[in-house]
Parts: C-alpha cells; sequence; structure tokens
C-alpha cells in the first residue's frame, strides 16, 4: 500500500518520505520506484549522464546525480567527445562563409563536427567549409576563492572564444559571434555520456 502511494508522488516528495522513518526510508529508496522517476526525469533529454549510468548504482542515486548533472553548466572534455555536433556560422560570420552553409542556403543538413580525445577536431569528407586544414581545441576554466568558476569557454585554434550553455533537455550549445555548435541529441547511447564523476559547476 505504501509503495502504491508513493508512486503517485513526484520525485521530491517521495525523497522527503526518506526522512519520516527507517520504515518509510526502506520503501521510499526501493529501486523499482526510483526507476520509474528516473525514466520521468530522462523523457525529452537530450544526453543521459554517464555518472547515472554506472553498473551496481541504486536508481535513487541515479536520479539524484542525474539531477545534479542537469544543472551543471561546466562542459568536459567527455562531453566534447562522446557527442556529434551540429555546426553552423551566425549572422556575424562573412557573406562568403555563411553561403557555403546548407543552415543559410536551406540545402542540406547541417555541418557537423567532431571532437577527439587528442584534442583535434574534425568533419565530415566532402566539407566545403573544412577544406582539410588542423584543428585543435582547448577548454578553458579559470577559478576564483572557495572553488567557484570565474571564466569558462571553449576555443577552437586561435579563433574567438565559445562561450557555453546548457539547454533545459541538457544539450549543449557553444557559440561567438561567428559560429555555434550544438550537440546532436543521443538519450539512447549506451553506458551515458558525458563525465563518470560529478563536476563542479559554479559560477562567480
Amino acid at each position: 500500500m505504501m509503495m502504491m502511494i508513493l508512486s503517485y508522488l513526484d520525485a521530491p516528495s517521495v525523497a522527503l518520505s526518506l526522512l519520516v522513518s527507517r520504515g518509510w526510508h526502506g520503501v521510499a529508496s526501493n529501486d523499482r520506484l526510483w526507476s520509474t522517476k528516473c525514466e520521468e526525469l530522462w523523457c525529452g533529454k537530450a544526453h543521459i549522464p554517464r555518472v547515472s549510468q554506472e553498473r551496481g548504482l541504486s536508481k535513487l542515486a541515479a536520479y539524484s546525480f542525474s539531477v545534479m548533472d542537469g544543472k551543471r553548466s561546466r562542459i568536459t572534455k567527455d562531453d566534447l567527445c562522446d557527442h556529434v555536433w551540429n555546426f553552423h556560422f551566425n549572422r556575424g560570420a562573412p557573406d562568403y562563409w555563411r553561403n557555403l552553409d546548407p543552415y543559410w542556403k536551406g540545402t542540406g543538413p547541417p555541418m557537423r563536427r567532431y571532437f577527439h580525445p587528442d584534442g583535434s577536431q574534425t568533419a565530415d569528407p566532402g566539407d566545403q567549409v573544412w577544406g582539410g586544414h588542423e584543428c585543435c581545441y582547448s577548454i578553458v576554466t579559470s577559478f576564483v576563492g572557495g572553488g567557484k568558476i570565474r571564466e569558462h569557454y571553449v576555443r577552437i585554434n586561435r579563433w574567438p572564444q565559445m562561450s557555453v550553455f546548457r539547454k533545459p533537455d541538457w544539450s549543449w550549445e557553444m557559440s561567438n559571434h561567428l559560429y555555434c555548435y550544438s550537440s546532436i541529441p543521443d538519450a539512447d547511447k549506451e553506458g551515458g555520456t558525458g563525465p563518470r564523476f560529478p563536476v563542479l559547476s559554479m559560477f562567480f
């Protein structure tokens, strides 16, 4: 009966019931109950965090880690390399760049970019914009007192730095006045994506 009642409550209410007593905690922490809550939380999300998919992790912990990771605005190399990225030029880019971009021309699917663990970046064969040049990326994060993040951005070669944004569906966007990268949804990717451990994400 108690399990049935808890199944009708939202996740925060079920979490509060963990504090009522040992008996309540035993029921309210049940994997079957939190498995449903996890599915509800992950529904419609672009990326499922790897930290929530560890073997042997309780579903309550998986839910908690998912919520924490969903609030993270600090991107990592794992995030860059785990996803395929759509790429397009922004309005501030020169006309001759935008004239090669199917995003602006409406002539085909978006261009794609791939980040690699060795710090390089590649594109699809035949990409007219890419041109086969060498390309590398860096993630820059500076901290202030108390471990708070003061500045966080991604840079491609020596091009202007890109601001990093986390969307409500847990996807990523990186952009400057010239171009924009958007992570392609991959919620069905086995084992999840992103860092294996929780990442500090506090801005000054």
